[in-house]
């Protein structure tokens, strides 16, 4: 091996179901890897920090302990963007609705929902496309309370304890509004710039060549024996787009992507809601979407997140999911925005009345406009036995101090249930890089670590490799699988207390993610709950003791 690995023997004591159960940690400040082949690369989540000297969850080890065991079909859903339920690598992982005949247009489980034969699409439109954009979660918050906030003479420590949190939150948001509404109208001002400076340029060399069609390397030849200086000039900054990839194409793309953010995403007389026809501010408001959940084929967001888990781990086409025993429930709630707190609870709910296990969340809001409605829905889930599990998000901040959804957290601070995991985004560098620099992290907050940059994940059309604790997310939600499939009884709670003392701590100082160049080293304990990052062999190492346990406690 490449470095020294100390291996000490864990007795994890905790709780009276977990007593006497081992599993390894590793411990080690010099802890580094050297050299990364590609292959390695492609799927570098699955390795093992021991045999491979990658601080993967030990994907293969764990399937080299349950070859000799079956487990059941295990339904996770994905609360999401739309799903390619098509792709060549999912489409067999797919959940199907055996209560509801496909087409027909009647409700046949009485469930609410028509012909939901994958799951729903509450972005739907009567149409049966989606939505493309919502607004951002400050925007709805910033509506809610301009009538009641919008005084400027308001005195904060005046205004009771519940109303004071309010204003807070609502500063902020103004101030985040403030913040991107000046940045987008200069970002607007600069394409306008570039896009007729572009024009400008073309009209001179096309007036000289006759023609539109040119490239790189005849502008270059012919920059070099010209002298009109116009022409010189217009060569010049030709040369310079077309070598930064500045198309008139491009600058037209990115120039409409400028002006759609300011019009849909920041828009505060917008109604995001006029398509679906409901009213986003009202629960009991539900007969919306419709069961599209392959949707227009515009965000791969979905697609991506839910091939981290479940991307056939029998063929040969590229990467391989955690779990190969799932049920991919598809339920949309993403769009180019932020998601509604409505929908994430009617979708939370579905889940639940529909079978899921395990509830992937990869998302969150800085600000909650309805809360207690998704709150409430955890409570459910929590009270039907169903594990969620969510990502942190990837501001690079402390989301003990800074607000973030959804979480388990009640306003003091205090767990209000035991099924929920948030999950921070780790890097395959065993040293001080080890913790990826865009993920949130927070001790009370963050409840582990997961694999979370420079990882391939499947898109519409081909590969992807991506960053963010939205692909922590499911790596997770694939080890809860992987133990709820073989080990059907254990609870949610028994589930999350199991991943969370099973991971693999290391015992090294990294850096504190942070958008500055400055870094500050931590303990990587300080960063998480759990202080550790999720080992899928080590989970069902666990998972089996527990599990006999409980039968035999119940024998007797």
């Amino acid at each position: 091996m490449p470095f020294r690995v100390i291996l000490i023997l864990l007795v994890f004591i905790s709780c009276s179901t977990s007593k006497n159960i081992k599993t390894y940690s590793v411990f080690d400040n010099s802890l580094k890897k050297l050299s990364f082949s590609e292959h390695e690369r492609s799927n570098w989540q699955h390795k093992d920090i021991v045999n491979d000297s990658i601080p993967g969850i030990s994907t293969e080890k764990a399937y080299l302990y349950l070859k000799k065991k079956k487990g059941i079909p295990t339904i996770v859903a994905f609360i999401d963007s739309e799903l390619d339920i098509s792709h060549n690598d999912l489409r067999n992982q797919i959940w199907t609705n055996k209560n509801e005949i496909p087409n027909n247009a009647v409700d046949d489980d009485n469930n609410g929902y028509t012909d939901d034969i994958h799951g729903w699409n509450y972005l739907g439109t009567k149409k049966g496309d989606s939505l493309p954009y919502t607004s951002f979660s400050y925007i709805r918050y910033i509506k809610k309370y301009d009538s009641i906030f919008k005084d400027t003479s308001l005195d904060r420590n005046t205004l009771l304890r519940d109303r004071r949190l309010l204003y807070e939150q609502y500063l902020k948001a103004t101030e985040v509004y403030d913040k991107i509404s000046i940045q987008k109208k200069r970002e607007l001002k600069f394409y306008n710039k570039i896009d007729s400076t572009y024009d400008a340029n073309n009209k001179i060399i096309k007036n000289f060549l006759k023609t539109d069609e040119y490239n790189l390397d005849q502008l270059d030849s012919i920059s070099k024996i010209v002298t009109n200086i116009d022409l010189k000039v217009a060569l010049k900054k030709m040369i310079s787009y077309l070598q930064n990839g500045a198309s008139k194409k491009r600058i037209t793309e990115e120039k409409i992507n400028v002006i759609n953010f300011l019009e849909k995403l920041l828009n505060k007389q917008r109604n995001d809601r006029i398509f679906t026809n409901d009213d986003s501010n009202t629960i009991t408001d539900d007969s919306y979407g419709n069961n599209n959940v392959q949707g227009t084929y515009s965000i791969n967001h979905g697609t991506k997140v839910t091939s981290v888990l479940a991307a056939n781990r029998n063929n040969d086409e590229g990467i391989k999911g955690v779990f190969d025993n799932v049920q991919v429930m598809s339920l949309n709630v993403i769009a180019y925005g932020d998601p509604f707190d409505k929908d994430i609870a009617l979708a939370i709910r579905y889940a639940v009345n529909n079978g899921a296990k395990i509830i992937n969340l990869s998302l969150s809001n800085a600000f909650s406009v309805h809360r207690k409605w998704v709150d409430d829905a955890i409570r459910y889930a929590a009270k039907n036995d169903v594990l969620i599990v969510t990502s942190s998000g990837n501001e690079s901040i402390d989301v003990d101090t800074e607000m973030n959804y959804p979480n388990d957290d009640d306003y003091l601070n205090e767990e209000f249930v035991s099924n929920f995991i948030k999950v921070g985004a780790s890097t395959f560098y065993a040293d001080k890089r080890l913790v990826s620099d865009i993920s949130n992290y927070g001790k009370r907050q963050v409840d582990i670590f997961a694999p979370g940059e420079n990882i391939m994940t499947l898109k519409r059309n081909g590969f992807q490799f991506v960053n963010g604790t939205s692909y922590s997310a499911p790596i997770v939600s694939g080890v809860a699988a992987l133990i709820r499939s073989h080990y059907p009884n254990l609870t949610a709670a028994e589930v999350k207390q199991i991943i969370m003392e099973s991971g693999v701590s290391y015992d090294i100082m990294v850096n504190k993610p942070s958008t500055s160049k400055e870094k500050e080293l931590v303990p990587f304990s300080s960063l998480s709950k759990s202080g550790k990052i999720v080992n899928a062999y080590n989970a069902l190492l666990m998972a089996e003791e527990v599990s006999k346990k409980k039968k035999k406690k119940k024998r007797k």
